[in-house]
């Protein structure tokens, strides 16, 4: 039973690193960090979202409905941007621009009104290339996510189906034992 239990916190700490997205980006260039409500029809009233990079640093604050400025980290002034025309559809997005080594890290997106969240873990890697053109947007899973993501659930199933067949097994032996002694003192 106790293992049945790890399985079962397992899975949903496999599946809870697998929602969080990874976005590869180049110094100098873009990338779009997406997160999306899973209610739509917002009220320009009730949409409160907190863009947070790395646990603490202020990257961008959406807030249509107040007048006050927002408070924002002077790293991120003048490079983020967001999509006002997709708020009441429940897109909160936001666009890094000019992307530098420092940006590097995980970022997450707090929608208030309904306590949902959302993490991006953005890599950066070297310049834009030539080739890749003047811009990049684009994501990537990275290698040891896509790893955590695809075999150890894989593990998981058949650590499950093992222990299921041992234990109806088991079961089966017991209940063929106790046939038999009933059959050897009924004789």
């Amino acid at each position: 039973m106790n293992s049945c239990c790890f399985i079962c916190v397992f899975a949903v700490l496999i599946n809870k690193v697998c929602l969080q997205v990874a976005v590869e980006g180049f110094i100098g260039g873009s990338v779009v960090l997406l997160c999306s409500s899973a209610q739509h029809d917002h009220k320009l009233q009730d949409i409160d979202v907190s863009w947070r990079h790395n646990g603490s640093k202020i990257v961008f604050d959406i807030i249509p409905h107040s007048n006050s400025t927002v408070t924002q980290v002077p790293e991120y002034k003048n490079r983020t941007e967001s999509f006002p025309q997709e708020y009441l559809r429940g897109n909160f997005s936001i666009k890094l621009n000019n992307l530098q080594h420092t940006d590097a890290g995980q970022y997450i997106c707090y929608i208030t009104h309904s306590s949902e969240y959302q993490t991006v873990q953005l890599i950066i890697n070297g310049s834009i290339s030539t080739e890749r053109g003047t811009e990049q947007e684009e994501m990537v899973p990275s290698l040891p996510l896509l790893l955590v993501c695809i075999i150890l659930p894989v593990m998981l199933f058949v650590v499950v189906v093992i222990f299921i067949a041992v234990f109806w097994r088991k079961k089966a032996l017991n209940q063929q034992g106790s046939w038999k002694r009933c059959e050897f003192s009924h004789s």
